[in-house]
């Protein structure tokens, strides 16, 4: 005769929650939304400790951006 694993299963849920709500539970249910909705990026040591907060980040990157946007303009503007 087998045994029933749930009910030697020591049961130390508060009697707060209701556990026919947590049964059915789905483990990363909104993963790919949370995922999507992140923009985090992680740094490498040695850029983190050059840039070390996010505002000092966004200002080199935007800095970047305008030297890339002049760099690629400045060809065309050359040649006429």
């Amino acid at each position: 005769m087998k045994t029933n694993p749930e009910a030697s299963f020591d049961d130390d849920l508060r009697p707060e929650y209701d556990a026919t709500v947590l049964k059915d539970g789905v483990s990363g249910k909104y993963a790919a939304r949370y995922q999507a909705g992140t923009n985090l990026v992680l740094l490498a040591p040695d850029v983190a400790a050059a840039f070390p907060t996010s505002e000092a980040v966004n200002e080199a990157l935007r800095l970047l951006m305008q030297v890339a946007k002049r760099s690629t303009l400045a060809p065309a503007a050359q040649q006429t």
